[in-house]
């Protein structure tokens, strides 16, 4: 071999590697985002903005080496396969979402492209995943604990109405989790003398309905289940609420601070931002059925001080002295 084959051997052998390295590091990321909502007016203000938020904590720039493939639904659950499929035909490298069906949606979709829930109610009842420790498939995430935080959320709305006896409940059964929700709500009701009406909703329409049956059914309190459609509809069942003159809890500091009287649980803006930890484990070759999925380590109590007094119910000393805000 002369000189020259061996420079270039040589520089064949050494570039080979830093030029694979180049590609690496210069590579743009396609990450897919399917929600059912509409589209907000701004991303970064709303909750689902934690995750393009969490991205860039770990270094990623959309743009530059992160395009994320935004899919809304504008409220048609129904729209929910065709969006996936679409996502899936995209050969996005990761897709995320946080509602039970969307989640279901890519599930059908795809068995190959890694799904991270960013928030679910109860992964392992609804078939996402095999266990929390060991997901096994193609979908990992948070989970937000919805059902095991029914009977609390409960506790909570008895410590502001004492004497309460009988509490309308707002569910999808569309959405498995909130099976999870209505099952620890009954077990924790029977035990303090509490009786139930649940109330099935699974359009905007049947939530206007959804009040006059619980007013018949003689519900002196309203319990929310957490939801998508219910979650997208906060503003109209805070309103309905207050118009029945009913005291009611949600699970997202949205509903209080829509005018609902309170809410217990996770905060869903840290959820998402969270949820980017996942991706960037998942995009430097983690595989997702190896990775535990995550439970929500900490709890947000808020009081809204305003519909509280409008309801002319008088908010305990220790449960100002728990909420993480009071809003007035």
């Amino acid at each position: 071999m002369n000189r020259r084959d061996s420079v270039l051997a040589f520089l064949a052998l050494g570039v080979a590697p830093l030029t694979a390295f180049a590609q690496q590091q210069g590579k743009v990321w396609r990450v897919g985002f399917l929600t059912q909502r509409r589209r907000p007016d701004s991303i970064d203000a709303d909750f689902i903005g934690g995750f393009p938020r969490g991205m860039r904590e770990l270094g990623y720039v959309e743009g530059k080496n992160l395009v994320i493939e935004w899919r809304f639904a504008d409220g048609r659950f129904e729209r929910l396969p065709d969006l996936a499929a679409e996502l899936v035909r995209l050969k996005v490298d990761v897709i995320v979402s946080g509602s039970s069906q969307a989640i279901g949606a890519l599930q059908k979709a795809t068995s190959t492209i890694p799904i991270v829930m960013a928030t679910s109610g109860d992964p392992v009842g609804s078939g996402f995943v095999a266990s929390l420790a060991k997901p096994g498939g193609n979908i990992t995430g948070l989970s937000n604990l919805f059902g095991d935080m029914s009977p609390k959320q409960l506790e909570l709305l008895l410590s502001i109405v004492p004497k309460l006896s009988l509490v309308g409940v707002l569910v999808n059964p569309d959405n498995p989790s909130n099976a999870t929700v209505l099952k620890n709500l009954q077990a924790a009701a029977q035990k303090v003398n509490v009786r139930l009406v649940p109330v099935e909703v699974r359009t905007v329409q049947e939530i206007d309905g959804a009040f006059p049956v619980m007013i018949q059914g003689k519900a002196k309190a309203v319990f929310v289940a957490a939801d998508a459609l219910l979650i997208q509809q906060t503003r109209k069942i805070a309103e309905l609420a207050l118009k029945h003159r009913l005291p009611s809890i949600g699970t997202f500091r949205d509903y209080p601070e829509a005018g609902g009287l309170m809410s217990y649980g996770t905060n869903l803006a840290e959820q998402f931002r969270r949820a980017a930890g996942h991706v960037d484990k998942i995009l430097k070759g983690a595989k997702p059925g190896e990775l535990p999925v995550e439970q929500s380590a900490t709890f947000e109590l808020l009081i809204n001080g305003k519909t509280a007094k409008a309801l002319g119910l008088k908010i305990p000393q220790s449960l100002l002295l728990r909420a993480d805000r009071l809003i007035e």
